[in-house]
């Protein structure tokens, strides 16, 4: 018997998607590939890690805590609240472990979907809401000669923490969100850094503080928790957002991060060598109070030559100089254009979702449905990352927007659901056209980005935007499966 839903994924989404389908009455099982709960928060361990958006602002709405020690949470505390809600929401008794979905075709006649895992087995349902994100599958560097190093190498979301850095000499390659925290927590106790960054990013002080007596009392009540988060919510809609649509109070962030270079960083060589060359939000803005300084110490060097190979002993450069390591970490972000890999998803007549549909880029309504593939929902997918605010936000509103198809469908009586094709492009329309008014296009390089330019990952507006618009299904977008009842 098939189930009723089959979440992939147990993250901040699929943990989500599972405590709004079990309010509404909605049987699902959960599949997890690893041992445990919690998705990035549960892989990314390197030292440093931790949220940039402020906690009480990157939690459930639904689910605020009063235990957040500060502004911004370390990995460990991000993660003790996740197995906190499943705990107190009842999830983990619908979660199975060790079970990786690697293929999931539509089964039109029975109208489900029949999904396999790698131990060989079987398992059924009539929807399927993938929930593996954005950021789940680490990106490696990919240079000649990565057979011939002899040193140790390993990427930043796969730490190894059995080597011990200390004393050592340590190359990182990237200049990311994972860098700017691990490289502070490390350059302290190696013997030499060597940070090969391929273009400087903006960097916005953070700001952050322990939680005293004061944010304590104010956080006993849930209206003190609601007014905190919605503070940060306005700061990310206006300020944020601007900056990203090149509007006047980005330059207010703008003239932070010029400071805090200035302050931080004495020499001018380098202060140059960290200077970006296009607008601010182009790339992600990354947050920080640490990584400027932690460049500034004399065991650190920043190199901007190209990587040409890695050696036996290290790394090459274009000016030829050997940069002799015997540490290589890859803080290189991750695979986030490429949705959904490595699994097989396949709809309606035989049609691939990566490998067809999705050959010039992924592409979704709302960033949940596609034409072609019924009983089908993606969270946290195409265009739906935010570069001014929380993606709690979007994942909320996603969620809501499923149960009430998943709702509609059994009022109606209904078994399938499918977006229409005219819906779809319309949409896509409007995306691409106000993509384009986006500091996004700007021609710097980022992970929002396909290899062709096409934007795939972000949101161009405000997260109330996608809020409104995903406050409840359009029938009309749906001939398969919803029925006005006007």
């Amino acid at each position: 018997m098939p189930e009723q839903v089959a979440i992939i994924g147990a993250g901040f989404s699929g943990l989500c998607m599972a405590i709004t389908l079990k309010q509404a009455g909605i049987p699902f099982t959960v599949y997890e590939k690893a041992d445990d709960l919690g998705g990035v928060w549960r892989d990314n361990t390197y030292p440093g890690a931790g949220c940039d958006v402020p906690s009480y602002l990157y939690s459930y709405s639904f689910a605020t805590w009063r235990d957040w020690s500060r502004a911004y949470p370390g990995q460990p505390e991000v993660l003790h609240y996740l197995q906190d809600i499943a705990d107190r929401y009842g999830i983990r008794s619908h979660i199975r472990y060790g079970t990786e979905i690697i293929d999931a075709h539509y089964d039109a006649v029975n109208q489900r979907w029949v999904l396999h895992s790698t131990d060989g087995r079987q398992h059924d349902a009539h929807v399927l809401v993938p929930a593996v994100g954005q950021l789940n599958r680490p990106k490696y560097a990919d240079y000649p000669g990565q057979a011939d190093f002899t040193g140790t190498t390993f990427h930043s979301a796969r730490w190894n923490h059995d080597h011990d850095l200390t004393g050592r000499d340590v190359g990182v390659i990237g200049t990311g969100p994972s860098a700017v925290q691990f490289i502070p927590s490390i350059a302290g106790k190696v013997r030499s850094l060597t940070v090969f960054q391929r273009s400087p990013n903006w960097v916005m002080p953070k700001w952050d503080y322990r939680y005293g007596p004061g944010h304590r009392a104010l956080f006993t009540t849930a209206l003190g928790r609601l007014g905190y988060r919605g503070a940060w919510y306005l700061v990310g809609e206006t300020v944020l957002y601007s900056a990203i649509r090149g509007g006047r109070l980005g330059k207010l962030v703008e003239h932070l991060c010029e400071r805090q270079l200035r302050t931080q960083i004495q020499d001018p060589h380098l202060r140059a060598k960290l200077t970006p060359g296009f607008p601010l939000g182009c790339k992600r803005i990354l947050i920080s109070d640490d990584y400027y300084p932690a460049l500034a110490r004399k065991n650190v060097d920043l190199v901007t030559e190209k990587i040409v190979r890695f050696t036996s002993s290290g790394v090459l450069t274009a000016d030829g100089s050997e940069h002799r390591v015997d540490t290589l970490i890859h803080g290189t972000g991750f695979t986030a254009t490429d949705f959904l890999a490595p699994m097989t998803i396949t709809g309606r007549d035989g049609r691939r979702l990566r490998e067809d549909t999705w050959a010039d880029g992924a592409a979704a309504h709302l960033g949940m449905t596609v034409p072609g593939y019924p009983n089908l929902f993606l969270l946290y997918g195409p265009n739906t990352n935010l570069g001014n605010n929380s993606v709690i936000l979007m994942i909320e509103a996603q969620t809501r927007y499923i149960r009430d198809c998943l709702t509609a469908m059994a009022r109606t009586g209904r078994r399938e659901i499918e977006i229409s094709q005219h819906a779809h492009q319309r949409y896509q329309h409007g995306l691409a056209t106000a993509l384009e008014a986006t500091v996004w296009q700007a021609g710097c390089d980022s992970w929002y980005k396909t290899d062709t330019g096409k934007i795939t990952n972000n949101w161009p507006y405000r997260a109330g935007r996608y809020r409104r618009q995903t406050r409840r299904p359009v029938p009309e977008h749906f001939p398969i499966g919803l029925i006005s009842e006007g």
